[in-house]
């Protein structure tokens, strides 16, 4: 599975995101950049964006993952993309999907796109009202399956709150119907917009029921032998979660997941993980919009990256002697790593807190 999601927090280089583009046709009750439908100035250049690809490749960068705003959007978008596929960088595309004709997802097999995402977020009206438009949900789902037919893997991504949690056994119907390959299912970050409807987050006791459904709709798959691929992202207390149910089932299996589980490392914004912006600001990822480490016009991307004097990068890069709370004394701290920074700092404005989306128990955080 792309060797544990692209890559262990312990890699020498990081997975980069680059929002190509602020620009976005639609309009997403949580998305992270704020994007509108309008032109954004200052947004890097071909020859700028050029540059930066070949920085990331002399870097030794193995994945760039394109994405927005839309990226779709960007004119030059082919152009950079095979030229970073040409310069041994593994492109992959993250979307709305809504924008794929036929013609389009040739051009994403041509560019050299391994991968395309297309953000899904429930069934028909529920999926409409959360991105802002009319059809959105039928055009993604034509957009996934041009995707498919141009023979592109191509994965369904799902980022669940309280509105669209009843939509996901549709979800996975979908999936299933659709021979879609992989299925990403988001825990919402409390940035951007997604800050406006913190309120409409899991509780802790939905999200364990939304995991006990996953790993449920895993095992089905497994027993239909339907190689999909399932994960979640953004709250790695799934791990620890992940571990105790199979260690209820299967002990021996158990520990060679907390093995895999350990390779990963848990969140790695700074280390694993980074993100350069419109503008050229480097993030430690896609959520850190609001701190930048130095800006690809002034310095390159490697120089910035490997400044280990950045207060930042320096913290995150050291960070379980800063953690405090359940997260200083939590057992699975080296599977989990602290979880989402981010949303420790916008519920406590401490970004050493425990993340507030943390759902484990006292007893479970204690012993394992």
């Amino acid at each position: 599975m792309d060797h544990l999601r692209y890559g262990s927090s312990t890699h020498k280089r990081p997975v980069v995101v680059w929002n190509t583009t602020r620009r976005c046709n639609l309009n997403c009750v949580h998305c992270y950049s704020k994007s509108e439908n309008k032109i954004y100035p200052n947004e890097l250049t071909t020859e700028e964006a050029k540059a930066f690809v070949k920085d990331l490749s002399e870097f030794g960068v193995n994945v760039m993952l394109f994405s927005g705003g839309e990226p779709l959007l960007r004119h030059d978008l082919f152009e950079v993309a095979r030229f970073a596929s040409d310069q041994n960088l593994r492109a992959v595309l993250s979307t709305n999907g809504t924008l794929i004709t036929e013609t389009m997802a040739k051009q994403l097999k041509k560019a050299g796109f391994s991968y395309v995402g297309v953000s899904l977020d429930g069934i028909g009206e529920t999926n409409n009202k959360f991105r802002g438009k009319k059809e959105a949900f039928e055009l993604a789902v034509e957009g996934i399956r041009n995707c498919i037919k141009a023979g592109v893997k191509t994965g369904l991504r799902f980022t669940v709150t309280e509105y669209n949690f009843k939509d996901l056994p549709e979800i996975f119907e979908l999936i299933e119907a659709e021979g879609i390959p992989r299925v990403c299912l988001y825990h919402l970050a409390y940035v951007g917009r997604g800050t406006k409807i913190t309120k409409d987050d899991l509780t802790h006791e939905q999200t364990r029921e939304f995991m006990d459904y996953i790993l449920k709709k895993a095992e089905t798959f497994h027993k239909k032998a339907l190689d999909t691929e399932i994960l979640t992202v953004d709250n790695h207390a799934d791990a620890a979660y992940l571990y105790l149910k199979l260690k209820e089932k299967d002990p021996k299996k158990a520990e060679e997941a907390l093995k895999l589980l350990k390779v990963n490392g848990g969140n790695s914004s700074g280390t694993g993980i980074a993100c350069v912006d419109f503008n050229g600001y480097v993030h430690p990822d896609q959520f850190w919009q609001h701190y930048s480490l130095g800006n690809i016009r002034a310095f390159k991307f490697s120089q910035i990256w490997a400044d280990n004097s950045e207060p930042l990068l320096q913290a995150l890069r050291n960070r379980k002697s800063h953690l405090h709370g359940k997260c200083a004394e939590c057992q699975f701290l080296d599977i989990c790593n602290g979880n989402l920074r981010v949303r420790a700092e916008a519920v406590y404005e401490d970004i050493w807190a425990p993340d507030p989306a943390c759902y484990l128990t006292p007893e479970e955080i204690r012993s394992h």
